[in-house]
């Protein structure tokens, strides 16, 4: 089971993917997944290999994906705490994997440190982006894009993070 640790005042939390998509719901796991990998990355480059606390994470991104939201949110409690922000035009973000929901690049602060994680090229998927694009979907488009979601996701989450993403400090 895929899970990602933090400390919340002292007390180790873990954080299952599957108690993720239960907070987001079953819409986007891709961008659930995404974000998990990311935090599973970077997570450990933050605090000397220790989990982090959850609440002096900040998160800034050019991914405006709502599944990624949700499972930073869940792990972090930054969006409730106004330590999220989005903003798909951020410069630095152009070269980036993209998908329909922005690029995949993603700036974790945390105490004095900064690491970026950004998706590697082999995570990004060209058929469900231009179908995720595509005006007037049929139910045979919808169909597949929703198979699409479910396998997007169990490729990231059976990869080790270190192939998903590559960090930036």
């Amino acid at each position: 089971m895929e899970s990602i640790s933090v400390c919340e005042n002292g007390q180790l939390i873990s954080i299952s993917y599957e108690e993720i998509m239960k907070y987001h719901g079953s819409g986007f796991p891709g961008g659930a997944a995404y974000a998990l990998k990311a935090m599973q990355r970077v997570f450990p480059l933050l605090d000397g290999g220790r989990p982090p606390e959850r609440r002096e994470i900040s998160i800034e991104t050019a991914f405006t994906g709502q599944g990624g939201r949700d499972a930073f949110e869940m792990v972090t409690r930054c969006v409730t705490d106004g330590r999220y922000s989005v903003d798909p035009t951020m410069p630095e973000a152009q070269d980036c994997e993209e998908s329909p929901g922005g690029y995949y690049y993603f700036r974790f602060r945390y105490r004095q440190k900064t690491v970026v994680a950004v998706l590697r090229p082999a995570y990004g998927h060209e058929e469900f982006n231009h179908l995720s694009r595509k005006e007037g979907k049929t139910p045979e488009d919808l169909r597949r894009l929703a198979e699409m979601r479910i396998a997007l996701a169990a490729n990231v989450l059976a990869s080790p993070p270190e192939e998903v993403y590559d960090v930036l400090s």
